[in-house]
């Protein structure tokens, strides 16, 4: 027989409210496209539909994640005991995707325009992408603070920086036309805006896919959680150790911790629930005190440390 407790730590780690952010964000990008749309046609320049086809996605991101912040902070139920956290991870997830999925259609009208290059009007173009720089960068300044602890944020964040880089490079674009007369420069930026786009994306499909695959979130070192966990007092052996993500901004955590002496020991747990919200940002735990006499593995234990 073994003597066990459970301890679940509050939710001290929840997502901050971006709601006027979000809302702003979403207005003054909306805005921008139809503006940016419409002189991108009247102005013939596919580096400005580009950069506008790129804003609807990045509206559709924002939409999406305000929605999923929203949701993540629902009250669990019988059926659904940690609420609707993890529709944050769907959403970080469907972003990048459809991300990506706008890039496909800009480098394919881009590699088209190679073969039939059209009249742009390049003071158009300067014009209209020095708004964006100004509209792209207030939104990312209003996501900038929660950058380094929600996923969903970030990608907002993110999203918004490069679309105000990607507007300075077609505001280049635009002055670099006007010099030459060189029209095929402007396909040529629709693909530089392509590869920014996929460079910035990439990392947040990765980890969007490694947290709905339930993957250890990649500001936390497992090794070094169960190093912290074995040195504990009285504790003689860490196994069954999981962690995993239950929102883009909160992690959870459940261990087999072996303590000979077989005493349930309420300090310690207390400590450990603690200290894993203070040093890993852990803010939901489940631990279970055994004292070793019995023999047995867990299927689900990690074999390796990928």
């Amino acid at each position: 027989m073994h003597q066990a407790d459970h301890s679940h730590a509050s939710h001290s780690c929840v997502p901050a409210n971006f709601n006027t952010a979000f809302a702003i964000g979403i207005g003054l990008n909306t805005a921008y496209v139809l503006f940016e749309a419409a002189f991108g046609i009247l102005g013939h320049s596919l580096a400005l539909l580009a950069d506008a086809g790129h804003n609807v996605s990045d509206v559709l991101g924002l939409l999406l994640a305000w929605g999923a912040s929203a949701m993540a902070k629902s009250v669990p139920t019988k059926r659904r005991t940690y609420g609707l956290r993890s529709t944050s991870i769907l959403a970080a997830l469907f972003n990048a995707i459809l991300l990506l999925i706008s890039v496909g259609a800009i480098a394919w009208e881009a590699v088209r325009r190679f073969k039939a290059p059209t009249e742009v009007s390049a003071s158009t173009v300067i014009w209209v992408s020095l708004l964006g720089i100004a509209v792209n960068s207030a939104t990312a300044l209003m996501f900038m603070s929660g950058r380094k602890t929600d996923l969903n944020i970030r990608g907002a964040f993110l999203h918004m920086a490069a679309d105000a880089a990607i507007s300075a490079g077609v505001v280049l674009a635009g002055v670099a036309i006007l010099w030459t007369g060189g029209n095929w420069i402007d396909p040529v930026v629709s693909l530089l805006i392509c590869a920014v786009i996929v460079w910035g994306t990439w990392d947040l499909l990765r980890e969007s896919v490694n947290l709905a695959l339930q993957a250890v979130p990649k500001d936390i070192e497992p090794d070094t959680v169960e190093r912290y966990l074995a040195q504990l007092p009285g504790i003689a052996k860490v196994h069954d150790l999981h962690i995993w993500a239950m929102s883009t901004s909160e992690a959870a955590l459940t261990a087999h911790l072996v303590k000979p002496d077989g005493k349930l020991d309420d300090p310690l747990l207390e400590q450990i629930q603690n200290e894993l919200q203070d040093r890993f940002g852990i803010g939901h735990m489940t631990v279970q005190l055994e004292c070793g006499n019995c023999d047995r593995s867990c299927a689900q234990e990690s074999g390796d440390t990928t």
